[in-house]
């Protein structure tokens, strides 16, 4: 399945972009984050949070939209 992943704030800077198409076959949302730590080793030091068709999700979630999120943590105040 094909997913639109958009990129926010500090995973934007490290990815180099704000959104990109990506070939997916796998089932859950820790898969695909996986699949983006093999492409962006950076990744793997930045917390962020993952948002499907707009709603946060875990990372034990299944792919189940074609809208994929990685978020900034969120300032409080």
């Amino acid at each position: 399945m094909e997913l639109k992943i958009k990129y926010f704030g500090q995973i934007a800077e490290v990815t180099q972009q704000e959104e990109e198409s990506l070939e997916f076959s796998g089932v859950l949302i820790s898969e695909l984050i996986e699949q983006l730590y093999e492409k962006y080793t950076p990744l793997k030091n930045k917390d962020f949070q993952i948002a499907q068709n707009q709603e946060l999700v875990t990372l034990e979630t299944q792919v189940s939209g074609n809208e994929i999120a990685l978020l900034p943590p969120f300032a409080g105040g």
